[in-house]
């Protein structure tokens, strides 16, 4: 198992939607990528789509960063889509795998990657949704696929067999990444990054963990039992 975090070789996109967050883990030369998307920007208080990623991108110019589209109707989808493309060179677009009303969206995602764009296709839990994919890309131009593994965890079902079988599908596909999505904790990254896993993206909560990788157990041990001691102390508890 992975030690330390310099052994990782998976690589670490950070997710989520307050600014200076973002900027905090863009200057991070271990996060590789940067994700948002609309429930994340409406959570943060985002009032203003297009001036908060200029925002984003007038500080985060090296490091890719996802943005997603948000209507429902294909062919406004697609305009959204190249808007939002065009507003940087490290700029990816989330195109989720239905529309809200379950149609699949593998025209849209034909049709932008046809056209240059580099689409993050978002949403996505079974191999079926994984080969559609793939069959819907222009070999030519960079795509990344975001299994929400943690969705799936959610079910009671492990995850793992199906990115395996997802990284299967796609090794003849050399221009298209896999994305571990919706981790639920620190283990995921050392589990995605062990079955061969492009990509990962974690929100704060997990990223702040970073530093436990290669914790001495013993140790760790140790520093739990101190600290409900000092808790039950500052308490002030008595069992009298």
């Amino acid at each position: 198992m992975t030690t330390n975090l310099e052994n990782l070789k998976i690589k670490i996109f950070a997710d989520g939607a307050d600014i200076e967050s973002m900027i905090e883990m863009y200057h991070k030369s271990y996060i590789k990528g940067l994700t948002t998307n609309p429930t994340l920007m409406n959570k943060a208080g985002v009032k203003n789509y297009r001036a908060f990623a200029l925002d984003v991108l007038s500080v985060i110019k090296n490091k890719p960063v996802s943005f997603e589209v948000f209507s429902d109707d294909f062919d406004e989808m697609i305009l959204q889509a190249k808007e939002i493309a065009s507003w940087g060179s490290n700029v990816n677009v989330k195109i989720p795998i239905t529309n809200s009303k379950g149609k699949e969206t593998t025209s849209v995602i034909r049709n932008l990657s046809n056209s240059g764009v580099i689409v993050n296709v978002t949403a996505v839990m079974t191999v079926t949704q994984v080969t559609k994919v793939i069959n819907s890309i222009n070999s030519e131009t960079s795509a990344f696929i975001s299994i929400f593994a943690g969705r799936i965890a959610d079910t009671g079902m492990d995850p793992i067999s199906t990115m395996r079988e997802s990284l299967k599908i796609m090794k003849d596909v050399p221009n298209a990444e896999l994305i571990w999505a919706s981790p639920r904790e620190l283990l995921n990254i050392i589990q995605a990054d062990e079955i061969g896993c492009h990509i990962i993206t974690a929100s704060s909560d997990i990223l702040k963990k970073l530093d436990l990788i290669g914790k001495d157990l013993l140790q760790y041990s140790l520093e739990t039992v101190k600290m409900f001691k000092d808790d039950a102390i500052k308490s002030g508890y008595s069992i009298n």
